[in-house]
């Protein structure tokens, strides 16, 4: 490496949390080093999650070779949504804080929010946290499937269901960082659809990755390998899912007027070739003067997109 300025890229999902090192060259050459992955912590006090990532960062310029003085930077993509607390973002995110949902959702804890901006501010010169999906859709405009246009949203279906948004080439982000929250559009009466935000029936709580399991009996990978062999049964819930799923792509694309979506994110990224279709079907053709023009892609970024979300944030 050919500078003595470095900086950390940290991804907080429901599910896992991962940090990175980059340096100046990062950015053309799409290249982070060392990355550091860990079960997202969910037990202790509200403040566990800042003191994670606070060893991670300081694990990683460990491994390589730096002391963390050389972190000018930290860039932080993380599900949400967030709370603002004496102008510092907090998170409170239904698949980490267990307060939200009550006992019902079995997270071990009873936070209502959990402090991240503050703890990591104290610690690091530069600090900047943004919605996972507004990381993802800066690089997936800068580097990935929608540069160069002007309307445009990134949409991850994983864990949870998140959303960036840009119209007339400006990234949305509204009162406290939270727009683009699709996720918790109400859409279904579903009973067994408790959302960790807790709310029953929205877009999470009936689609997403942690929701599969908990209605229909058996994980996302499980489901979608059965569909791709036919099993009706399986056939069927995944007809239901895509209904939903691409009903809530359209919703999008007619309220926002877009050009393209990008889609990631663990449930859609490894049977994308046999979603993209069910999906594109509940857009094609209906009201062909707000769709036509709109296509849905694969994230261009790939399984990348996550690590770079946090890196544009760094480099926006």
């Amino acid at each position: 490496m050919n500078t003595s300025v470095f900086h950390a890229c940290v991804d907080i999902g429901g599910t896992k949390v991962a940090v990175s090192i980059a340096d100046s060259q990062s950015p053309s050459s799409l290249q982070l080093y060392v990355r550091r992955t860990e079960p997202t912590i969910k037990e202790g006090s509200s403040d566990a999650l800042a003191q994670q990532i606070i060893r991670m960062v300081s694990a990683a310029c460990a491994e390589q070779g730096i002391t963390e003085q050389q972190i000018a930077s930290v860039g932080v993509s993380s599900c949400g949504p967030f709370v603002m607390r004496a102008g510092q973002v907090e998170l409170a995110a239904p698949n980490i804080c267990g307060g939200l949902g009550g006992k019902a959702r079995g997270l071990p804890n009873d936070w209502m929010s959990a402090p991240l901006q503050a703890p990591l501010t104290a610690r690091y010169a530069q600090v900047r946290v943004e919605n996972d999906a507004v990381g993802a859709l800066e690089a997936e405009r800068r580097w990935g499937a929608l540069k160069g246009l002007a309307n445009t949203a990134y949409v991850t279906w994983s864990t949870g269901i998140g959303v960036g948004l840009c119209v007339d080439g400006r990234v949305l982000h509204g009162k406290n960082g939270n727009a683009g929250h699709a996720g918790h559009m109400f859409v279904s009466d579903h009973p067994d659809a408790l959302c960790g935000c807790g709310n029953y029936g929205d877009l999470e709580a009936v689609v997403a990755g942690n929701a599969i399991p908990r209605r229909l009996g058996r994980d996302a990978a499980a489901l979608l390998d059965a569909a791709r062999t036919g099993q009706a049964l399986a056939v069927a819930q995944v007809d239901e899912l895509c209904t939903v799923m691409g009903r809530a792509l359209y919703n999008l694309i007619v309220t926002l007027d877009l050009q393209r979506i990008s889609l990631g994110g663990s449930v859609f990224w490894h049977h994308q070739d046999f979603l993209l279709p069910k999906l594109r079907a509940q857009i094609t053709g209906k009201l062909s003067a707000l769709t036509e023009g709109c296509d849905i892609v694969p994230a261009g970024l790939g399984l990348q997109v996550g690590d770079l979300a946090a890196l544009a944030l760094i480099e926006a």
